[in-house]
């Protein structure tokens, strides 16, 4: 199965927003407890991560999971 646009979405957002912290890919990885591989293959599209470790993703970036998978386009926090 191919690539879809909500995943190429996903992707391209957690590209986006690890960019507009200022993070690097090692950064983001080491706080998320990944491997960097594993990281780039969320940025590129290619495999999604598990709700813990999406849920670890909108607390990083301080926004909502809507908007991370592109139900959403307000990159507004969540509200906790």
């Amino acid at each position: 199965m191919g690539r879809t646009d909500l995943d190429r979405r996903f992707g391209q957002r957690l590209k986006d927003l690890r960019r507009v912290h200022g993070f690097r890919q090692r950064d983001v990885a080491l706080e998320l407890r990944i491997g960097i591989y594993t990281l780039q293959s969320y940025e590129q599209g290619r495999t999604e991560p598990d709700l813990e470790l999406l849920t670890d993703m909108c607390r990083l970036y301080q926004v909502s999971a809507d908007y991370l998978l592109g139900l959403s386009d307000r990159c507004d926090p969540p509200k906790e």
